[in-house]
């Protein structure tokens, strides 16, 4: 087929389109160890990330919390139009000035008498002001005295290091679930090896009763039972596979990473690093958890709001300065002929409070109260994490001894299936012990796959209530 000129030209705008959308949507591999994956969550999951936005918010109020000790400098400019100048009334004093000196100068009207000043002159009636006026100016102030503000920018590292915290108390949460997500998925790997070796067991099993059936030893009903057990394992199978599936996508939730990416756990599991001396020492200090940390921080800060509220009832000084050109006109013509006539002003500003209706000393209570109710959380903080160490080690303790349990106990279903099978090829054995053989490897498989996820969860209950994961 011959393609014209304008096919070919389509032709290489698609593949150009292609190259360029080919990266966007490109899949990516990780291949992550436990800690690497914790890593990536830090910097990608979107709960960090939002914390993360509030200690720049706080940054940002402390910011706004500063600039109430510098100088605070406005400029202003402003016109008035005035179309009906106020009418101003007034005694008439020119009257009665001018009668004052014609009496003093013995001044007498045409009946030759002396003038008398009548008993009321009246009201002078005028307006002041032009019909245009015009100001521009800037004006300065400066707190050099205010117990709140200076209580506020002393309580900014504070500020700085609670909201910090916060970040961290949201970290080791995070962690704690990633690490829990990470291991339960390599543990799957584990149940899903020993399906694959019960399944690899009866399928050498099936072929052995299948040869032993042709030869007259055994019953076609052996095996019809040993491939329907092969089915269910393979069943089973998928169904571990699947849930392994979707918990690959929770651990993606968690790190924060797109659900089209591939992850590789390169971590392996074993007993011994489940326990890793991690009970050798049982003794613990409050100030390792994050939790109690920010509590403390909570607490200097609630300290900080009660001194702000009593140095609110000391006087405030601030200084103020204005500057300003006037200009009056009675057209609108202010850069024309005229003049710009200058103010200007510096003033010292006392604040001393008096009474507010109480309101004051109801903030101080309240503040009070505040404190002292921060003081119960944390004593009740302390007795949680006393709880929750006494109920982790309990469960730590419980779940390694149920996994070496359920281990041996797994061996020994093993032992006692390969004997249980070799009895049965030699003719010794019948087919209902092989299937009760079966039956109790299979449960026991399962019940040390359950004691292995819950000794990675205990482990790491246990790290987090000692503050130490």
């Amino acid at each position: 087929m011959k393609l014209n000129p304008v096919s070919i030209s389509r032709v290489v705008v698609m593949l150009v389109l292609a190259s360029i959308m080919r990266p966007a949507n490109a899949q990516e591999k990780h291949a992550f160890t436990a800690q690497q994956a914790v890593d990536y969550a830090m910097k990608n999951s979107i709960n960090v990330k939002n914390i993360l936005l509030d200690y720049k918010l706080q940054e940002q109020t402390n910011r706004e919390i500063t600039s109430a000790a510098f100088p605070q400098l406005d400029a202003r400019a402003g016109a008035v139009y005035n179309p009906n100048i106020a009418v101003q009334a007034f005694p008439n004093f020119i009257a009665a000035g001018t009668y004052g000196v014609l009496q003093q100068e013995g001044v007498k009207n045409a009946s030759g008498q002396p003038i008398t000043a009548p008993g009321d002159f009246g009201l002078i009636e005028a307006q002041f002001g032009t019909k245009y006026t015009a100001n521009v100016g800037v004006d300065l102030s400066q707190i050099l005295f205010d117990g709140q503000v200076f209580v506020g920018l002393q309580a900014r590292e504070t500020s700085l290091q609670w909201a910090k915290k916060n970040v961290e108390v949201t970290e080791v949460l995070i962690k704690a679930n990633v690490v829990k997500v990470y291991y339960q998925l390599v543990a799957g790997k584990t149940q899903l090896d020993l399906l694959d070796a019960n399944i690899e067991r009866l399928s050498k099993l099936q072929h052995d009763t299948r040869e032993m059936y042709k030869n007259g030893f055994s019953e076609k009903l052996d095996v019809d039972k040993l491939t329907v057990q092969i089915a269910n394992l393979e069943t089973e199978k998928k169904k571990v596979q699947n849930n392994i599936y979707t918990g690959y996508l929770g651990l993606k939730m968690l790190l924060g990473m797109p659900v089209k990416d591939e992850v590789v756990l390169t971590d392996t599991l074993s007993d011994s690093k489940l326990k890793d001396g991690i009970l050798e020492s049982s003794t613990y200090n409050y100030s390792d958890r994050k939790e109690f940390q920010y509590a403390e921080l909570g607490k200097k800060l609630r300290e900080y709001d009660l001194k702000r509220y009593k140095l609110s009832q000391i006087p405030t000084v601030r200084l103020t300065s204005s500057y300003s050109k006037n200009a009056m006109r009675n057209k609108a013509d202010f850069f024309g002929k005229g003049d710009w006539y200058t103010f200007s002003n510096v003033g010292l500003n006392i604040s001393v409070p008096l009474f507010h209706g109480f309101s004051t000393r109801s903030k101080i209570e309240t503040a009070k109260l505040n404190l002292e109710k921060t003081s119960n959380d944390m004593e009740n903080l302390k007795l949680t994490i006393d709880q929750e160490v006494a109920i982790a080690l309990a469960n730590f303790k419980t779940a390694i001894e149920n996994m070496d349990y359920q281990k041996q106990n797994m061996k020994l279903a093993i032992e006692v299936f390969d004997q249980t099978q070799k009895k049965f090829q030699a003719g010794l054995g019948s087919n209902t012990e092989i299937n009760t053989a079966q039956t109790d490897l299979k449960s026991a498989e399962s019940n040390y796959i359950t004691a292995l996820q819950q000794a990675i969860i205990a482990r790491v209950d246990y790290m987090k209530a000692i503050g130490k994961l």
